[in-house]
């Protein structure tokens, strides 16, 4: 076969500069049997050869070979060291440009979509297929197919192109949520394997094309566009395909303040929770993180905070807290948080819900999730901090929560590091007494030496530390260990930070040590 194989090649590069077209068919069925039978070594030989190059000139519109050329074009983008070279040489816009002269001829067409299929999950392939009118070629031929298979194919080119951002708004442009939202429709009451698949495919690409800024703003048109209005449409539907898809586009549509506080005052809330009230018990886990998102989302604009609070979302939150899912934990303590944020009340009543704490502390060791271990420390300080509530402190030390928080200060994040040390500062002022024992054994007093004395400590750490240092001086066990550490020595090398409030807070701190010991 080799020997055969190189002949082929050898023949190819002879009539492809000939045009001899009865010889040039039999060369690209050779080529294409020899693919069939061994794709890789076929497909290395052809790049040896250099004959690539001259695919590109035999894919002109006049050619008749041009859809053997696509279907060997397509063969070969599958070989992942050749896609790049397939990129290079162009062979995207002539594809394209094919692919509309010739939309009537299924053969080509379908060649043309395998290539495309293959090539688009490429990032630098992307940038070529934005720069020609393959949206409005794939949509044009979307509409045309009634065959679920010729659909399918079209929707595997779809979907990774829908990931760049500039084909997201030609995609729209050109019509395809359209198409989109009638699949949908046609496929919502079958129990065919094939429509059912179709709704998915359908449904996700819609989704994902709200990913993009320009897109999804389009598509809101500012909360009348007849697309937002169909989307709303899905959440109370009974098929849950269409509830996860219309609360993860609510989710993609939530992601300016406008938006948001539009949202909220029409109502969505309600939808949301309604939704959430149908999948509490063995509901779909899919569902509930999707609607749990939406519900974040929404919570973001200071406005907005209130009156999802007075609505009852916290309520329909909690009831979620008995999951063993890590991402629908995640996304309720994200949403738990975002509510709470600079709301003193709601921060106070749930500080004091006992069962949410120690829910909280359980999962603050959640060692094989990281994201829900962060958010529960989070959401244990930010029930300090927004409430300053001696009941809210006292709750949290009898269910072993301060020793997470002083974990939590020693984070990578800087943010979360502030986050506790505020925290922290907070219950040294209001209820040092019942936390001593706790910060004691924490080995806080350790932390915070470890804290000054890093120069890569950023400057809010080493303030916030200092605020802490002074605050800890009513414990007679802490004060003892402070002395202990020398804090003197570390302190006064701060006076001169290139940092005022730093530079200042040494100051003070200095003296406090100084007077104290």
């Amino acid at each position: 076969m080799a020997d055969n194989l190189s002949d082929t090649l050898k023949k190819l590069k002879i009539t492809a500069v000939d045009k001899t077209e009865d010889s040039l068919e039999g060369c690209l069925d050779c080529l294409l049997q020899a693919l069939a039978q061994n794709n890789t070594e076929t497909s290395e030989k052809i790049q040896a050869s250099g004959i690539l190059q001259l695919f590109a000139s035999l894919l002109t519109p006049q050619s008749s070979c041009k859809a053997k050329v696509a279907n060997i074009i397509a063969e070969v983008a599958k070989n992942d060291s050749l896609q790049a070279q397939l990129i290079n040489m162009g062979v995207i816009p002539t594809l394209v440009k094919l692919l509309g002269i010739h939309c009537q001829n299924a053969a080509l067409t379908e060649m043309c979509l395998v290539a495309f299929g293959n090539l688009a999950e490429l990032e630098s392939s992307k940038e070529q297929f934005a720069s020609t009118n393959i949206a409005e070629e794939l949509v044009k031929l979307f509409k045309k197919q009634i065959e679920h298979d010729k659909r399918e194919m079209i929707f595997e080119v779809l979907a990774p192109l829908a990931e760049n951002d500039a084909i997201k708004l030609q995609l729209v442009e050109a019509g395809l949520v359209e198409c989109l939202l009638e699949i949908v429709q046609q496929k919502v009451d079958s129990d065919k394997e094939d429509d059912i698949t179709e709704l998915k495919t359908g449904s996700d690409l819609m989704v994902l094309l709200l990913l993009g800024d320009e897109s999804m703003q389009k598509l809101f048109e500012g909360g009348k566009g007849s697309v937002f209005q169909r989307v709303l449409s899905w959440i109370p539907s009974n098929n849950h395909q269409l509830q996860l898809a219309g609360a993860l586009a609510i989710a993609n549509f939530a992601r300016n303040d406008a938006n948001c506080i539009h949202m909220v005052d029409n109502g969505i809330v309600e939808k949301l929770m309604d939704l959430l009230d149908r999948h509490v018990e063995d509901g779909n886990v899919t569902v509930q993180h999707a609607a749990l998102s939406a519900l974040r989302n929404l919570a973001i604009p200071v406005i907005n905070k209130a009156k999802m609070l007075s609505a009852g979302v916290t309520e329909a939150v909690l009831k979620f807290l008995k999951s063993e899912m890590p991402p629908v934990q995640f996304k309720l303590l994200g949403t738990l948080r975002m509510l709470i944020d600079a709301q003193a009340e709601a921060a106070e009543q749930l500080g004091k819900n006992v069962k949410l704490v120690e829910r909280l502390v359980e999962w603050c060791e959640a060692k094989d999730h990281a994201g829900v271990m962060g958010e529960s420390n989070r959401l244990l300080s930010a029930l300090i901090r927004h409430s300053k509530s001696k009941d809210v402190i006292k709750t949290i030390v009898q269910s072993g929560g301060i020793k997470h928080l002083v974990t939590m200060a020693t984070s990578e994040h800087v943010i979360m590091q502030n986050e506790a040390l505020v925290a922290l500062a907070l219950i040294a002022a209001l209820e040092l007494g019942t936390a001593e024992k706790d910060l004691e054994s924490a080995k806080l007093v350790q932390i915070l030496h470890r804290l000054l004395a890093d120069e890569r400590s950023a400057p809010e750490i080493k303030y916030n530390s200092m605020v802490l240092i002074c605050a800890l001086m009513g414990s007679e066990c802490l004060h003892k260990e402070v002395q202990d550490l020398a804090f003197l020595d570390v302190v006064s090398k701060l006076r001169s930070h290139e940092n005022k409030s730093v530079a200042q807070q040494a100051s003070l701190t200095e003296q406090r040590l100084t007077v104290e010991s």
